[in-house]
């Protein structure tokens, strides 16, 4: 597409701005030399950099400002509505009820989306292409080809990872493989989908075990495994043959064999389970003591990098407005709007809870208070001053990620005030410097997808999500009971265990379009507060059957194109 040139160019020429991403991590790289230098791309040095460039075009997906891949996936599911505030656009809307009339002057609700991921795409184009012209380190050719099938590995990963959020979203899409400025028509999905297979199974042959174990999490959480291949190969597997209705991975990868790479994940031993559910969220595990004037602040965060991550996408709070961007730009929508309350900061207050969702959690399921704030069971609706200011209230808000906030005492007066948890991080901004990691996918995810995939052990594995979700204090407590593996029980674990995770509304689709639009339609409405006053959000079934779950391609691409692209159906 022209628009290449214009947008993807440049980035690739500043690549390095924006690479930190975490204290001690490996995203901590500061470049000496611009990829557009003619002596780059010479060393094994050089393209660990240039791969470094890869993951960064993935990060910027998020940090850059614009609606998100996870917000998309929320506000578009049934479990949260748009909401923001009362006096903002109603973009927010059109996305959640599928429906442009909602605010008709969007055309162009995700172009900066759609740039930012083929920026990303160019990043790890570019570099494929000239792996041919590096020097690899080693002293054998097999060690050479080793380190040079890794970098491979992972810099297709992160392109299988890219065009499949492009995919899902998009649904039909220009295909480049090369670092190319030609205007190119959109393809057929099966064609975007072959070449995410083909990248997915590279990294999973050829990324050593080895490569990045999870006892040096501190330093190479965030890289690509083969073990974070092979579980990001069986959930595009499980979605293309449910949206598209296929019996298999587009010829190449069948059920057993996306079954077979999620065996090999949990006989690995490499990753597990986290204690109790609470604990895998920054904000679910904080507590308050008080001690006289003191105020002390414990969490039971399991930390990032942490046994059950496979893969997560990285973020810091080093963002800020001269181009450097790393931040998780997309948290602070998810904050309560306008208010803090320890442990939860000020945002937004977009992806308020349906009112309903609550109820799906039983009696003693822990993930219901880890993964959603309950303003009145938590007694703090009544000091939620900016309720006037908040659409589409619904008394629950998204925990799993949110801002936070924090006690800081003033020496000289002794006095206790609520910050920003950012507060003296970086720029301490509570819009761009929030930096919560995204978690792609998790153990309990490798364990339902096995066990949907037919796994001689689905009922150990269903029954091990289910048992931790009600334990407390290293006991099983009341209300957990084991289920049998059917699909309809794994399914309903699904969207319990990853609300708010950026996974339900995939999850949906995948069941058939008539079956996600019965559960994400409210023809009656639902019952809600607009600035204090009482409003009802209505999805009209047709709307999303008609787009078939595909979101709007951006008019400026079209135009950019020369109208080579068509806008899907119902847009």
């Amino acid at each position: 597409m022209k628009s290449f040139k214009i947008y993807l160019i440049a980035a690739l020429g500043v690549v390095g701005l924006g690479l930190s991403s975490c204290s001690d991590s490996f995203l901590d790289v500061e470049p000496e030399t611009s990829l557009f230098d003619e002596n780059f791309y010479s060393t094994q040095a050089d393209a660990e950099l240039a791969l470094i460039g890869c993951y960064d075009g993935w990060q910027r997906t998020s940090s850059d400002a614009d609606v998100s891949f996870y917000l998309l996936s929320e506000v578009m599911s049934d479990q949260c509505f748009g909401a923001t505030g009362v006096g903002d656009d109603r973009n927010y809307q059109a996305i959640d009820r599928f429906d442009l009339s909602e605010a008709p002057s969007y055309s162009d609700l995700g172009n900066n989306l759609w740039e930012s991921y083929y920026r990303g795409i160019f990043r790890c184009n570019k570099l494929l292409q000239e792996l041919d012209n590096v020097a690899w380190n080693g002293d054998t050719e097999e060690t050479q080809l080793s380190n040079r099938v890794r970098v491979e590995g992972e810099t297709r990963v992160l392109r299988a990872i890219l065009y499949f959020d492009m995919i899902r979203l998009f649904g039909n899409i220009p295909l480049l493989t090369e670092p190319s400025e030609e205007n190119l028509p959109q393809v057929h999905p099966d064609e975007v989908y072959k070449l995410i297979a083909e990248d997915l199974m590279f990294g999973a042959e050829n990324i050593p075990a080895d490569a990045y174990p999870k006892s040096n999490a501190n330093e190479n959480d965030g890289r690509i495994s083969q073990y974070a291949a092979k579980a990001l190969l069986a959930r595009v597997y499980l979605y293309y043959t449910g949206y598209y209705e296929k019996s298999d991975l587009v010829g190449m990868v069948s059920a057993q064999e996306a079954l077979s790479g999620l065996e090999d994940i949990i006989a690995s031993e490499e990753y597990g389970l986290v204690g109790e559910f609470r604990n895998l969220w920054p904000a679910a595990s904080m507590t308050l003591e008080e001690d006289g004037d003191n105020k002390i602040m414990k969490s039971s965060y399991a930390g990032r990098g942490n046994q059950e991550v496979v893969l997560a996408k990285k973020f810091n709070y080093t963002q800020d407005y001269n181009g450097n961007m790393d931040g998780n730009r997309w948290l602070v929508m998810l904050g309560m709007r306008n208010f803090s309350s320890f442990p939860y900061g000020r945002g937004w207050g977009a992806c308020t809870v349906h009112p309903e969702f609550p109820q799906a959690f039983g009696d003693g399921d822990t993930r219901r208070a880890a993964s959603m704030i309950d303003l009145v069971g938590e007694g703090i609706e009544g000091d939620f001053e900016t309720l006037d200011d908040q659409r589409e209230y619904t008394g629950f808000s998204v925990k799993k990620y949110t801002p936070m906030s924090k006690w800081e005492k003033d020496e000289a007066s002794g006095e206790w005030t609520l910050v920003d948890e950012v507060a003296g991080l970086g720029e301490g901004d509570f819009q761009i410097s929030q930096y919560q990691d995204w978690v792609i996918v998790r153990y309990a995810d490798v364990l339902l997808m096995a066990a949907e995939l037919g796994s001689a052990n689905a009922t150990e594995y269903l029954n091990r999500v289910r048992r931790r979700a009600y334990t407390v204090d290293g006991e099983v407590g009341a209300g957990f009971n084991e289920v049998s593996a059917t699909p309809e029980n794994i399914l309903e674990e699904r969207a319990l265990e990853f609300a708010f995770e950026g996974i339900r509304y995939w999850d949906l689709l995948r069941q058939g379009i008539d079956k996600a639009a019965s559960q994400i339609a409210e023809e009656n409405g639902v019952d809600v507060l607009t600035g204090g006053s009482e409003d009802q959000v209505v999805i009209q079934a047709s709307n999303f059957v008609e787009k078939k779950g595909l979101f709007q391609i951006p008019q400026t691409q079209i135009t950019l194109s020369n109208y080579l692209l068509e806008q899907n159906a119902g847009w």
